[in-house]
């Protein structure tokens, strides 16, 4: 199956959902043009609070489109830029990838995954009882993350729907993916 680029948002005001766009343009170091939470230290409410000068391991969002499926069988509606990701994904398992696994999107830019999205309340605000079905319980009770991966940007480059995703993913030992 070829792995491609559903969906693009983005959004320069703190908000849950992001407007899907025609192009996004990821910068080196930084983020999403134009969004949010792009820039070297984090720029997250929570993780602000705890300590701004932290670096941004959250630049750049991604979430898979089969979780939007799956999330419609069970009654809920969610789209592209909806839960706010940047770049929404189609045939690639986001989830099963490795810490320092490289994202090729499109013809230039490199997204590093740096781990898994925390999934918080304003979930429930969006459509309530959507954090249960994002976040969950394995049978040996660990935590069980299921809203996307967080990534920092390593080349910059223009990014649209249509384009493709190949993953490189780095050597072994491969480092499972932890929240960020």
């Amino acid at each position: 199956m070829n792995s491609t680029v559903a969906a693009v948002s983005s959004s320069g005001v703190y908000s849950f959902t992001k407007p899907n766009r025609d192009s996004v343009t990821l910068l080196a170091g930084l983020g999403v043009e134009g969004d949010i939470h792009a820039g070297v230290t984090v720029k997250h409410r929570s993780r602000v609070a705890q300590d701004p000068g932290q670096p941004n391991l959250r630049q750049v969002h991604l979430i898979h489109q089969e979780l939007f499926a799956e999330l419609r069988d069970v009654g809920f509606d969610v789209g592209p830029g909806d839960l706010g990701e940047n770049v929404t994904t189609g045939g690639i398992d986001l989830l099963s990838l490795p810490v320092g696994t490289l994202l090729h999107l499109g013809d230039e830019a490199v997204v590093e995954v740096t781990g898994l999205r925390n999934p918080c309340l304003q979930i429930d605000n969006f459509q309530d009882g959507l954090l249960k079905q994002v976040v969950g319980r394995a049978d040996d009770g660990s935590v069980v993350r299921r809203a996307g991966v967080m990534g920092v940007v390593r080349t910059g480059g223009v990014v649209r729907p249509g384009d493709a995703v190949k993953a490189e993913l780095p050597a072994e030992p491969h480092r499972p993916l932890e929240r960020v």
